[in-house]
C-alpha cells in the first residue's frame, strides 16, 4: 500500500513538473506542457485543444470587436441585404474550432494578422455589395450579404447523385461568408462540419457561426492531396515544386485565389474580380495596424498569370 502510494506521488509530481501555468491577457491563462520534447498549450475554450498553435495568442487577442466593427462598418448599413446577420462573436466562435490547427494562429503576430487579414479580404470582397461612390468607399460594405440575391439557376450537379444527391425542392446558390456553390460543394462541406448542409443548404443563411465555419474549413482544407490548402500557402507551410514555378504559382496571396476560385478568377489577366479581393486585403491590412507594405511586392498579390490548380471542368473548382 505504501509502495502504491509512493509510486501514485511520484506520477503526480512528474506530471506537475511537466505543466506550467501562464499568465496571458487580463483573465486568460495559458496551459503549457511537453509531449514529445515539444512545447504544447490550450488556452481555454478559445484554444481548448493541446496544440503549438495555441502557445500563440488567440485571434481575439489580436483581432478585437472594434477591428470587426472598422472592417465591415457597413455591413448593418439600412440599405445592406444582412443587416443584423454577421457579429463578430459569431466569427471567433468559427474560428476558435481552428485556431489548434493554426488558423490565425501560426508565426508570430505579424503572421497571425495578415493571415487573418487575408482570410477577411475574401470574405468582404465575396459580400460586398459596394461599388464606387458608395458611402464610406467600396472596400466599406463587406458582410453587405449572406446569400446570392438572384440565382441564375439551383446548382444542381446529376453527376454527384450517388454521393451527394441534389435534395428535392432544395437550391444549391452561393451562401455564406464565402460562398458554396453546387450540391457536392454542400455535400463536402456538411460532411466535414458534421451538419446536413446537403438537404439544408439554408443553414448556411440562418446561422451566421456555421457560416463562418464553412468558410474557415474551406481556407484550411486542400480540395486535392496533392494540393495546398490557402491557409498552408499564405503563412508559409508550402513549398513550391517546379512546375509550380513554372505555373507561376508562389507562395503569395495571389494563390489563394488560385486555390479558392480557379480560373474564375485567376489566368485571366489583369481583371475586376481579382483586383477587388486584392484591394480588400491591403484595406484590411491598413485597418489592422500592419500596414499594406507587409503584403509582399505588387506581381505577388494577384494571380492574373497563373495557371490555375483547378480548371472549371473539374469538380474541385468553386465557383465565385
Amino acid at each position: 500500500m505504501a509502495m502504491n502510494r509512493a509510486i501514485a506521488l511520484v506520477f503526480v509530481v512528474a506530471v506537475l513538473a511537466n505543466l506550467a501555468v501562464i499568465a496571458s491577457g487580463d483573465d486568460k491563462k495559458i496551459l503549457v506542457k511537453t509531449v514529445k520534447g515539444k512545447k504544447v498549450c490550450t488556452q481555454g475554450w478559445e484554444c481548448s485543444w493541446w496544440s503549438q498553435y495555441c502557445c500563440n495568442q488567440t485571434i481575439s487577442d489580436l483581432f478585437e470587436v472594434y477591428n470587426f466593427e472598422e472592417l465591415f462598418s457597413k455591413r448593418n448599413s439600412p440599405v445592406a441585404h444582412a443587416v443584423g446577420f454577421w457579429d463578430y462573436q459569431s466569427f471567433i466562435l468559427a474560428a476558435a474550432k481552428y485556431e489548434p490547427l493554426g488558423f490565425g494562429t501560426t508565426g508570430g503576430k505579424l503572421m497571425q494578422k495578415k493571415e487573418i487579414a487575408a482570410f477577411l479580404a475574401h470574405v468582404g470582397a465575396k459580400t460586398s455589395c459596394g461599388y464606387g461612390t458608395a458611402t464610406g468607399g467600396p472596400l466599406a460594405w463587406g458582410l453587405c450579404y449572406n446569400h446570392e440575391m438572384s440565382p441564375s439557376q439551383i446548382y444542381c450537379d446529376d453527376s454527384y447523385k450517388y454521393i451527394f444527391p441534389c435534395s428535392p425542392g432544395a437550391e444549391y446558390y452561393g451562401r455564406g461568408a464565402i460562398p458554396v456553390y453546387w450540391n457536392f460543394n454542400y455535400g463536402y462541406t456538411g460532411e466535414a462540419l458534421k451538419v446536413d448542409l446537403l438537404n439544408h443548404p439554408e443553414y448556411l443563411e440562418q446561422n451566421a457561426t456555421l457560416a463562418f465555419q464553412a468558410a474557415i474549413w474551406r481556407w484550411m482544407t486542400p480540395m486535392k492531396k496533392s494540393q495546398p490548402s490557402a491557409h498552408d500557402v499564405l503563412v508559409g507551410n508550402w513549398k513550391p515544386t517546379k512546375n509550380d514555378t513554372l505555373a507561376k504559382r508562389g507562395p503569395t496571396f495571389g494563390t489563394t485565389m488560385n486555390i479558392l476560385y480557379g480560373d474564375y478568377t485567376c489566368g485571366n489577366g489583369d481583371i475586376d474580380p481579382m483586383n477587388t479581393i486584392t484591394s480588400h486585403y491591403l484595406y484590411y491590412l491598413d485597418l489592422m495596424g500592419v500596414g499594406r507594405e507587409q503584403a509582399g511586392p505588387h506581381e505577388e498579390l494577384g494571380c492574373a498569370e497563373q495557371q490555375v490548380f483547378n480548371p472549371s471542368s473539374s469538380p474541385t473548382a468553386s465557383s465565385s
